[in-house]
């Protein structure tokens, strides 16, 4: 009996042992088919620049003007696709960048604009606008989640504006691993910089030289993050504070532009110096992927955030500036680049919005099984980059339920806000703005009228009704809050 029993006891041991060493070797062989998937992923990934400006104007770049001068950003759009309806997905920088990393309407994470919804003059809104958002939610699966996930090196160079440390909503909270910024602004393009809010410093900059300008130590920082990148698939996103308030630029770069004939709609030296040195930078970060042999396997995205800064330049012959819904405050410049896949020269006017570069880029990257639960909002454009069959979209929506006051610089609004509370769709041709203050429509051919001169909502009021239709169910469907309460501290000076 005693015999029995340690000859099952040893039988009981071998059997346990090889359960364990099976599921040993199961173990393994599941995380090696990950790390083999994951190899062949990176292996077919390409590395992602992308260049972020803010407030650049859609006339501003690639032969729009006669009087700034951006060799490198136009080279950029020649040697890949120019998009010329590519829109932001909100009239100023955090709603766009919040759609940006969401790939999701304004409505589904509720910033609708920077800092409060009730900007200007309480006693001259008639409405009180709606509750707005300033962080970005963590519980948001970003982009650079799902591209760290996939196997990406993830960098943030520049301006963040959707969090803090504080909220678990800063970039490293939100997928990027490594960040030199992080801010929502900069008080001085000058060494030593400052964020607007609290003077502290940039994440990352704690050093630097007297005089030192801050886009040139940006494309410092991010040659320095491809340089240690290059070895496998990274994505940086590069976010120029260029050319934002504060105006400010290298001496050097004014006096060769106060030397210089301005033109109708641009002749600020300062703005054209500013600018001048984000495309220097451009054109510093092209020639390090030459040199480092990844030109060809790296593709590069160069945009912007909003339409360009009424007090420093105009986007003649679109109506408006950053700010407003209107033509001038929404569509911009884009161009991508990746040589060998996407033809040089090209053009597209398919119109794109930022929403729809989480999918592409999903796409882009090979990623079949996104993190995100949310359903994306946004249409990949990888399509039209590789000059495949694409599916034209119904519409795209613009929300913003809002005030925004006008720049005291810009003499040519006459009205005290840039934007009161609006939407807008983009449907074909067509284009609906309804205002909520008086609920005026106005309704714009774009492709015959593209500085939104000729208001066709009298003359064609089917076209209208069937915009509005199309607006209406999309606010529903996304559940966008409308503000419809009186303002008790409006005063009505007609």
């Amino acid at each position: 009996m005693a015999f029995t029993k340690k000859v099952e006891c040893h039988f009981i041991i071998y059997y346990d042992l090889m359960k364990i060493k099976y599921f040993i070797i199961l173990v393994l062989i599941f995380f090696l088919g990950i790390n083999a998937e994951l190899a062949l992923a990176q292996k077919n990934s390409p590395n992602i620049l992308f260049i972020y400006m803010d407030d650049l104007g859609w006339t501003d770049v690639a032969s729009g003007s006669k009087f700034y001068e951006t060799p490198n950003i136009d080279k950029l759009a020649s040697e890949g696709i120019r998009f010329t309806q590519a829109y932001s997905c909100g009239p100023n920088c955090a709603p766009s960048r919040g759609s940006l990393m969401t790939g999701l309407y304004t409505p589904r994470h509720g910033i609708y604009t920077v800092g409060t919804a009730e900007r200007g003059d309480s006693s001259l809104r008639k409405l009180i606008p709606v509750k707005n958002n300033t962080v970005l939610a963590s519980s948001f699966v970003t982009i650079a989640e799902e591209l760290k996930n996939a196997g990406y090196s993830t960098g943030l160079i520049g301006k963040w504006q959707l969090g803090e440390k504080k909220h678990q909503t800063d970039p490293k909270s939100q997928g990027f691993d490594f960040v030199i910024g992080g801010a929502g602004g900069t008080s001085s393009y000058f060494y030593p910089y400052a964020m607007k809010k609290d003077k502290q410093p940039f994440e990352g900059i704690d050093s630097g030289k007297e005089g030192e300008y801050l886009t040139d130590r940006l494309t410092d920082e991010a040659i320095k993050f491809i340089n240690s990148n290059k070895e496998k698939p990274f994505f940086l996103y590069l976010s120029y504070f260029a050319v934002h308030t504060p105006i400010q630029a290298k001496d050097s770069l004014i006096a060769k532009y106060k030397a210089k004939q301005g033109a109708e709609y641009h002749n600020n030296p300062t703005y054209a110096a500013m600018l001048e040195s984000a495309d220097q930078g451009v054109g510093r970060l092209l020639e390090n992927l030459k040199k480092l042999n990844l030109e060809k396997n790296t593709l590069v995205i160069f945009y912007s955030d909003n339409g360009g800064y009424g007090g420093a330049t105009y986007q003649y012959p679109l109506k408006g500036s950053k700010g407003m819904l209107y033509e001038g405050g929404i569509r911009v410049p884009l161009f991508v680049r990746w040589p060998g896949k996407i033809k040089s020269g090209s053009q597209s006017e398919i119109p794109v919005i930022g929403i729809d570069f989480y999918s592409t880029l999903l796409d882009v990257a090979n990623i079949n099984k996104p993190l995100t639960t949310s359903k994306l909002d946004g249409q990949s454009f990888a399509p039209i980059l590789f000059n495949k069959p694409y599916k034209t979209r119904d519409a795209i929506y613009w929300h913003f339920p809002a005030y925004l006051e006008g720049f005291s610089a810009d003499k040519r609004n006459k009205d005290p806000f840039r934007s009161r509370p609006v939407s807008a769709v983009r449907s074909g041709d067509y284009k609906l703005l309804e205002f909520y203050e008086d609920k005026r429509i106005e309704l714009y051919n774009i492709k015959e009228d593209i500085g939104e001169t000729n208001n066709l909502a009298q003359k064609n009021p089917q076209k209208a009704q069937e915009l509005y239709e199309k607006l209406d169910n999309w606010r529903k469907q996304v559940k966008a809050p409308i503000p419809a309460s009186a303002n008790p501290w409006y005063v009505n000076h007609e």
